[in-house]
């Protein structure tokens, strides 16, 4: 996502013992890095232990903490909710079993309330009796229900709490964010002794999240609470774009159509022309309606590729696509729901020609080649920093736009942080651009792109393969490639070497990342090719200069002779 794309949060934090030997509250925003962020989102939390004993706080604590370390290492594909739900499982099953087996730790419980932003949209994961408030044009609103007894005199008593029970039954809600709304958490220490209404007036107060949590706090002491009480303050400063999980979930429930064929209408779409027909999708560009914009829409192909490794792969490119923080990576686009009635995904038309028809032509000089070199680095780069293996970098996945402008894409084959992989016949990538340990079983990486990568780079300088490979193989050998210099005696020694290295046949005499490969390449483009300008007469014409220049001075020689 662009940085105008993100969702932008401030956060306040506050706890207080009250008159409680200890505090047995725990309380957490994390907030991660912005690949993170695209990701998964933000956390925070609030988590209030049972047990009487130091085990209360030892359960509170540990399930803020693993829930945030195992949540963001969830497929991000799940959806936040199922995700959050997988990421808490694991711990209630732990801490159920240890408050059985373990003295120290018996009756060990804690409730659970987290908030996980992303997009437009925050997902409450709730149990027990902490709660979660959303506070919008000066109304505020309960997002949980308490998991207590309704006996009178047994309201403290929970029924439901992460370690209660073997099997955890969390509460799952999803609320839209605006900019400059308030949500906030709080343990029972708070509500319990603070009316709504006072929750109320003071969030209207609108100053900082921190300071306003330490003032809820101060308000349950002055109300003599008898509990611990801890309550977290979230501003949204700005929204961030769309959350395509709901999309994503009607796509993995969406049929997979025949095969369509130029002319054919679906869901209101024209299908104009053939881009592209590979070996798992064809590719149309499209027209929305009479004389609507322009765009390209993605079909799978079902007999070649099984119903499992198609949905993977259109959603793993819908996700990429919508999160992708780059000029030099191709978006996917968001169709309104219940519209498509098949699993497509749409793009933006690029309009160029690919790479590799640039270089079916001609190979590019030094300058101009170095170009595109960088900017297709950056793009793949991007994709790196999202922890993203593209996994099939070649020059036909490049798009020349007729505007200067240059786009990776295809990025069905993308490999995200544990998420399923293709089965084993669709191995993704293609023969001549594979990295030698991807025939050894390597499912793909950064490294196994920089090769990719590589291969790409000779071929724009060169035209050729660096060992004479064809795409068509199904294996090649890897002999010590061919210097670019035979193809090409004008390159540099400095760009030479920095393709051989990203070629290296062991991935570890590899650049540590693309990121330095791209600071060689700048680097060398600005000390060793001389910027483009135009030459002067005298480097063009060189006699004629002089000649015009003799023939000033004797028109001066004869002018001082005459005033003479």
């Amino acid at each position: 996502m662009s940085a105008d794309a993100r969702l932008q949060i401030a956060a306040g934090f506050a706890t207080a013992k009250g008159p409680r030997a200890d505090n047995q509250d725990f309380g957490a925003v994390h907030i991660g890095p912005p690949s993170e962020q695209a990701l998964h989102g933000m956390v925070a939390l609030v988590a209030d232990g049972v047990s009487g004993s130091k085990a209360g706080r030892i359960a509170s604590e540990l399930a803020g903490r693993t829930f945030i370390d195992a949540y963001v290492d969830q497929n991000p594909l799940k959806g936040v909710a199922a995700a959050g739900v997988a990421a808490l499982s694991g711990y209630n099953r732990w801490l159920h079993a240890k408050g059985r087996s373990d003295p120290e730790m018996a009756g060990a419980a804690t409730t659970f309330t987290a908030l996980v932003m992303r997009g437009r949209e925050a997902t409450v994961l709730h149990v027990g009796d902490s709660r979660a408030w959303h506070f919008r044009d000066g109304v505020l609103t309960p997002l949980t229900e308490d998991h207590v007894l309704a006996q009178p005199g047994l309201s403290h008593v929970l029924y439901r709490a992460v370690g209660i029970e073997p099997d955890l039954r969390l509460d799952t809600r999803a609320v839209t964010l605006k900019a400059h709304d308030r949500l906030l958490l709080t343990t029972d220490g708070v509500h319990g002794v603070v009316p709504e209404a006072d929750l109320t007036r003071l969030l209207a107060r609108r100053a900082s999240p921190q300071a306003d949590a330490q003032a809820i706090v101060a308000a349950a002491g002055a109300a003599e609470t008898r509990d611990n009480a801890t309550a977290i303050v979230i501003d949204v400063i700005r929204p961030g774009a769309v959350d395509q999980d709901a999309i994503g979930a009607e796509a993995a429930g969406l049929p997979i159509l025949p095969v369509p064929d130029a002319g054919d209408r679906i869901d209101g779409f024209t299908l104009e022309r053939v881009l592209s027909d590979g070996k798992y999708t064809r590719v149309f560009a499209a027209r929305d309606g009479e004389g609507g914009d322009r765009l390209v829409l993605k079909f799978p192909k079902p007999a070649l590729l099984s119903e499992s490794g198609a949905r993977g792969a259109f959603l793993r490119e819908s996700f990429i696509g919508r999160r992708i923080d780059s000029p030099f990576v191709g978006k996917t686009l968001s169709l309104e729901p219940g519209r498509q009635s098949g699993l497509y995904i749409a793009q933006p038309l690029y309009v160029g020609r690919t790479l590799h028809a640039k270089i079916a032509d001609e190979p590019y000089d030094i300058a101009s080649g170095l170009d595109v070199a960088i900017r297709l680095s950056k793009g793949v780069a991007a994709l790196h920093r999202l922890g993203v293996a593209h996994r099939d970098i070649k020059p036909d996945n490049v798009i020349l736009e007729a505007d200067g402008g240059l786009k990776l894409i295809d990025l069905g084959v993308a490999r995200l942080p544990r998420v399923e992989e293709f089965a084993e016949a669709e191995a993704p990538g293609t023969p001549g651009y594979r990295a030698p340990e991807m025939f050894a079983g390597n499912p793909g990486d950064a490294l196994t792109d920089q090769y990719a990568l590589g291969v790409t780079l000779y071929r724009i300088f060169t035209g050729d393969y660096p060992s004479g490979q064809e795409t068509e193989f199904s294996r090649i050998r890897f002999d010590r490639p061919t210097r670019p210099t035979q193809h090409r005696p004008d390159m540099p020694a400095w760009l030479e070497a920095a393709i051989l290295r990203a070629l290296s046949v062991d991935p570890a005499d590899r650049f540590d990342s693309v990121e330095e490969l791209i600071h060689v390449l700048e680097a060398g483009s600005a000390a060793a090719v001389p910027p483009r300008r135009d030459l002067s007469l005298m480097e063009r014409e060189p006699v004629r200069f002089w000649q015009a220049v003799s023939a000033g001075l004797f028109v001066l020689l004869l002018l001082s002779w005459m005033l003479r």
